[in-house]
Formats: C-alpha cells, sequence, structure tokens
C-alpha cells in the first residue's frame, strides 16, 4: 500500500472551534459499515448548539462555487422500476464525448459539496452525475433537502435496502452512459458512506471501467470481491484507522484473486479529507488563553495535512480518469 507524506497529526479539535470552523469540520462523515448488511457503526459527528452536524451548518464556499459554474447544471428523474432517483447532471465544455462519473454522495446526503464536486468533475471534462440515494425516502416524499433533522439523513441512509440502492445506481449508470454528450464510459466514485457503495457497486456491475473510492469500506466477501472487473484505486486517510484496519485483509485477496486494487494513503490527512481540504482556511478568532491557540494550531495543521491530501488526491484521480 503507498502512502504519502506529510504531518502525522490528530484531529483535536474542541467543540468550541467546531462552532467557529463548522464549515470545513474534517470530523468522521460516518461509520464503518458492513457493506453487505448495510448496516454502519456512527462515528459521533460533532454537531453544533442547534444539533446540526458541524459539517453540514453550512456549506456556503460549497454552494458559492457551484453558483459562479459556467457548465450546464441540470435536475433530472431517472426511472428505477416506480421509484425516482432525483439525480444532479453537469455537463463538461469539451468538444468530443466523455467518460461518465457516478458521483455517490456521503452519509449526509445530496450536499452542495457533493453538487460542487460533481461540477468540478465536469469542469476536468466529464459528464459528472450525482444521485440523491434519499429520493422518496425524505418527509413528504422527497430527498436529502426534505429533511430538517440533519441527523435523521444518515439513519434513513443506514436504512436503505441494498438491493434498492444497486439499482437506483444501475438505473443512473445507464442513463449517463446514453446521454448523447457521452461515449458509453461510465466509472463510480464515492466519499466515506460512498466510497464503500463505489466498492460495492464494483461487485454488481461488470461494465464499469473504474472505481474509485474514497475512505470507504470494502465488501467483506471474497466472492463478492471475485465478481470485480474493474480496476478499484484507493484513496485513504493516514488518521483513519477505523478504515485503514479493513485494507491489510482486502489487499491480500484482491492480490489473490488477480484484481487490481491500488491503495494510496494520504499521512496526516483525517477521514473526510476531500471536502475538509476544499473548504476555507481556519482563521483565529481573538482566542483567549493558550488553550484556546493551542487548539487553533491544532485545527489549522489538521486543515493543512487535509488540504495537502485532498490537492494530491484530487490529481490522482484526474490523472487515473484521463487514461481511460
Amino acid at each position: 500500500m503507498r502512502k504519502t507524506t506529510g504531518a502525522n497529526q490528530r484531529t483535536a479539535i474542541s467543540n468550541t472551534l467546531i462552532l467557529l470552523f463548522s464549515a470545513f469540520s474534517f470530523s468522521a462523515c460516518a461509520s464503518a459499515q458492513n457493506v453487505n448488511s448495510n448496516n454502519m457503526d456512527h462515528h459521533a459527528e460533532p454537531s453544533t448548539a442547534s444539533g446540526t452536524p458541524a459539517a453540514l451548518e453550512t456549506q456556503e464556499w460549497a454552494k458559492a462555487r457551484l453558483a459562479k459554474s459556467p457548465r450546464h447544471q441540470e435536475w433530472v428523474k431517472v426511472k428505477n422500476g416506480t421509484r425516482e432517483v432525483n439525480s444532479f447532471v453537469v455537463y463538461p465544455e469539451v468538444k468530443n464525448k466523455a467518460t461518465a462519473v457516478v458521483v455517490i454522495h456521503e452519509i449526509f446526503g445530496m450536499s452542495d459539496w457533493v453538487q460542487s464536486l460533481t461540477d468540478q468533475l465536469a469542469e476536468g471534462g466529464y459528464v459528472a452525475i450525482a444521485p440523491d440515494l434519499l429520493s422518496g425516502i425524505g418527509p413528504g416524499g422527497g430527498g436529502t433537502s426534505a429533511f430538517t433533522d440533519r441527523n435523521a439523513i444518515g439513519q434513513a441512509i443506514r436504512d436503505l435496502p441494498p438491493d434498492q440502492i444497486t439499482g437506483d445506481l444501475n438505473a443512473v449508470a445507464n442513463y449517463v452512459a446514453k446521454l448523447p454528450a457521452a461515449n458509453g464510459k461510465v466509472v463510480v466514485g464515492g466519499f466515506c458512506w460512498g466510497g464503500g457503495q463505489a466498492f460495492q457497486y464494483a461487485t454488481n456491475n461488470p461494465n464499469l471501467k473504474a472505481a474509485f473510492v474514497f475512505y470507504g469500506p470494502p465488501p467483506e466477501s471474497k466472492d463478492e470481491l471475485a465478481r470485480i472487473k474493474a480496476p478499484v484505486y484507493g484513496f485513504y486517510a493516514g488518521n483513519d484507522a477505523r478504515i485503514n484496519a479493513t485494507l491489510p485483509k482486502t489487499i491480500e485477496m484482491m492480490k489473490e484473486l488477480g484484481k487490481v486494487f491500488d491503495p494510496v494513503t494520504y499521512d496526516g490527512a483525517g477521514h473526510g479529507f476531500m471536502r475538509a481540504g476544499e473548504a476555507p482556511e481556519p482563521t483565529a478568532q481573538e482566542p483567549k488563553g493558550d488553550k484556546a491557540a493551542d487548539e487553533y494550531q491544532k485545527a489549522l495543521t489538521a486543515y493543512k495535512a487535509n488540504k495537502k491530501a485532498r490537492d494530491e488526491a484530487w490529481l490522482r484521480w484526474k490523472t487515473l480518469l484521463a487514461k481511460l
């Protein structure tokens, strides 16, 4: 397993700093997950005084970036049997037909950051589509945006039937592959919970050209891994022992099966670094006392490690996509 160099700093951000820097909190976005049974064992996501998960209290920075995009963005309803999967599609400004990327969201559902990331993939030259897998599950039959209790999003995602997830992803993959702007090649990428689902989906769709797993758990069954046809590329955080503990066994099984599994670990980064490393840098808020100053320095160190990991991972991802 390859590693990158970087500061080896574990997160130690106090609740006060979480309130100040909630937009870029990089605490774990969820869960050690048994993908086969769809059960999840949550990390506690730090919350603000309102009870909203800190990482989702505001993502105005992501929303602002999305609003400035010149690319064509649209919401489409993709049919999966009687279900309609609300999906966000962004088109690249390129001359030729492009590879399509299916983006699987974090445990937080269809966030502003997920939409912004989808737009950034289109900026890189790809047709990108992000399905809201909570479509029809939210209050009043809505999706992620229908929830007022954000902590309920994780509960709802935990309860999603595995077959429904696969069906939704199949419908979305088939839809995007047939778009006039697409060249028929489809890959999948996911983050946290979505990273685990991306790995799982590679066992269920033999037509994928690649799977990109960002700090998500692997399928546990060797029989499932044996069904994988596409190369799987992993992106992992150095400070994420919960997920990293799954890697040795997965590496061994994939090697025995003759499958391509190429994981890279980014030292010093924490779980969720693709989101946390893109958020605004923390700024000092006139900390009072040595303890507050020390917490700020820890938050700044963690942010810099996440940003470095995010930049390196993003470059690697684009390089891999360009080779397809």
